[in-house]
């Protein structure tokens, strides 16, 4: 799919854009490409997708893809973050493999300029600084921030959120709870809860949700819980994350949970779809060299690893992506 422009916010000229020509919508904004008889706007940063002009014969409708942030990792024996919300479409006649969570309703367009929202991922960064993604939108579509994960530190349990943060081990157990996604509800789901933490100081924690699946809970005193997968599609190919399906691309994964020393193999698997490495721990009690945490991918709305104790990963950005018949 060469890429014929990216064009500024109120741009509508060039490429027979100016006067309509044969095209049944003409638009500009983000990354332009085309596929066949579509082109495909892909938006990694905030801006406008520009209506100038929808011919009569055309119905109009354009398909999304609305990623929203991720949540960051727990630290200090915390969860992974939860994947940013996901929310998609595709017509029933759009000659592309969305992913199980598309509803078959696009979007009716009107000759205007539609806002871009792209959600920043939570930042992690140690100490007690762990947050929620920020929202992604495009028109009616509101995706919802990925939760944070939950950590020891004032018995924080995971955050809600498109999908919901990974519980964090604490003493007593309030923070091992995880958080909910798909908050607020909406219908298909933008996520899944995440894994509840088990035991309590120093015990490893559980991951975050993801679209495709809830996080999971720590399988041992040591071993921090995966973070749940996300879902792969093809409304453009050319971003997202490698997957099971090599005709696909991944988003939204969530963050593996920490796990705790004197298991440095015990870190938390991110999701598919670019969910963060949890901290496999640090070599003595309290002490010593702490092992890196890995951040959710960029544009991919993955939660971001969950914290042994000194760090926690970042979440990952959100994506905006619009599809629609232009010929």
């Amino acid at each position: 799919m060469p890429i014929l422009a990216t064009k500024g916010a109120g741009s509508a000229q060039g490429f027979g854009f100016s006067g309509g020509g044969a095209f049944l919508i003409c638009a500009t904004g983000g990354t332009v490409t085309e596929c066949g008889d579509y082109k495909i706007h892909t938006f990694t940063s905030p801006g406008s997708f520009v209506v100038s002009k929808i011919k009569a014969i055309s119905p109009g409708v354009t398909d999304y893809l609305v990623i929203a942030g991720g949540g960051s990792g727990g630290q200090n024996h915390g969860g992974g973050g939860g994947a940013g919300g996901y929310r998609e479409s595709k017509q029933p006649t759009a000659p592309w493999t969305a992913s199980p969570l598309a509803t078959a309703t696009g979007i009716t367009l009107s000759a205007q300029s539609y806002p871009i929202t792209i959600g920043a991922g939570g930042i992690g960064g140690g100490g007690n600084s762990t947050n929620p993604g920020s929202p992604s939108s495009f028109s009616s579509i509101t995706s919802t921030g990925g939760g944070a994960g939950g950590f020891q530190d004032g018995l924080a349990p995971g955050q809600p959120g498109g999908s919901g943060g990974g519980g964090g081990t604490t003493t007593p157990t309030a923070g091992n709870s995880p958080g909910s996604g798909n908050t607020p509800p909406v219908n298909p789901p933008q996520g899944n809860d995440g894994g509840a933490a088990s035991g309590t100081t120093p015990w490893a924690s559980a991951g975050g949700g993801g679209a495709g699946a809830s996080g999971q809970p720590n399988p041992s005193s040591s071993q921090g819980g995966n973070g749940g997968d996300g879902v792969g599609t093809a409304i453009n190919t050319a971003v997202g994350q490698p997957g099971p399906s090599p005709s696909l691309k991944y988003f939204t994964g969530g963050g593996g949970g920490g796990g705790i020393c004197p298991s440095n193999n015990g870190a938390g698997i991110g999701g598919i779809g670019g969910g963060g490495l949890g901290t496999p721990g640090n070599n003595s009690p309290d002490s010593g060299p702490f092992s890196t945490v890995a951040p959710g991918k960029t544009n991919s709305g993955s939660g971001g690893g969950g914290g042994r104790s000194g760090g926690n990963g970042d979440g990952g950005s959100g994506i905006v992506v619009i599809r629609y018949k232009y010929k």
